[in-house]
């Protein structure tokens, strides 16, 4: 098993993150850890420097980004199977175990995440990764109670703070897109390997701690990201974005209008009730509508580049 960490600053978290490390894992595992460095000023590449075995270490010669690191940490790994972490977890025992343990439970197990919970609050802040009535991923922080009784949950998408995957399977998929600059490269490499027939799951008895974006501008270029997401994934996006239009639709039928489309609101209450399988046509409509609009207001923002 190869730990992959992407490394930019912050490094009192990335020495707590260290010395947590061994401690969480299991005793007869066979593991190495490889911190890829992605330009740090504050005294990391020195503290690097120091580390024995089992940590390796690459150090990237300008800032080439979150996803251009992890490829990097990747090509240089040698286990079957790849831990990308971030740098700001707070591991707890146990947290992964129940994640390898996916990967023969379910024989197409592409990406598996868990639980993460804002480490200063406690509130769970990811149960898996969402598309939203917009088209846009999002954090899904909300875990029902048939959940809580299960030990996996099926999910669109997964974030890349904490990830398992088979090494080949991420090369097979070509790794992290980076023309993403810090953000969308997980979202991304989901949808890639749903394409290919893979299926994401969050182990839900894996729990960690997560200090969100402690990076600094870490989330700069968001709206960038999700701009270049949607022009590469629109019909995707807009298939998986489907139960959550119309459960908004359902929650708030008369939007920004005092009429009621009825064969609309029909439709999307058969969907959300799951007593229709396909989505239905004027629902697809209806959430297109609702990504050309974010298109549209992108394209402001940026030009069509």
């Amino acid at each position: 098993m190869s730990v992959i960490v992407a490394l930019y600053n912050r490094l009192d978290l990335t020495q707590e993150f260290h010395a947590s490390l061994p401690r969480t894992l299991p005793a007869d595992l066979a593991w190495e850890l490889i911190y890829v460095d992605d330009g740090s000023t504050d005294g990391t590449r020195a503290w690097l420097g120091t580390l024995p075995p089992p940590a390796r270490v690459i150090l990237n010669e300008s800032n080439l980004g979150y996803a251009a690191s992890n490829n990097c940490g990747a090509r240089a790994a040698a286990g079957e199977f790849l831990v990308l972490l971030n740098n700001d977890l707070v591991l707890t025992r146990g947290w992964l175990e129940p994640m390898l343990a996916a990967f023969g439970r379910f024989p197409r197990a592409g990406l598996v995440g868990n639980l993460q919970r804002d480490a200063g609050t406690g509130v769970l802040d990811h149960a898996g990764v969402f598309i939203n009535s917009k088209g846009k991923p999002e954090h899904d922080r909300t875990l029902p109670c048939l959940h809580r009784l299960r030990a996996y949950r099926e999910v669109a998408a997964l974030t890349g703070a904490c990830l398992v995957v088979p090494r080949q399977t991420y090369l097979d998929l070509g790794g992290f897109d980076e023309r993403y600059v810090n953000g969308c490269e997980d979202i991304d490499l989901g949808l890639r390997a749903r394409r290919a027939g893979l299926r994401h799951y969050v182990a839900l008895r894996s729990v960690i701690g997560h200090h969100i974006s402690a990076s600094r501008g870490r989330q700069l270029r968001d709206e960038e990201n999700c701009f270049r997401l949607t022009r590469v994934w629109r019909d995707t996006l807009a298939s998986l974005a489907a139960r959550a239009w119309c459960r908004d639709f359902i929650t708030n039928p008369f939007g920004r209008s005092f009429v009621v489309d009825y064969q609309l609101a029909r439709a999307a209450l058969g969907y959300h009730l799951r007593l229709r399988r396909r989505i239905p046509p004027v629902v697809h409509a209806a959430v297109h509508g609702a990504i050309e609009r974010e298109l549209a207001r992108w394209r402001e923002m940026f030009g069509n580049a």
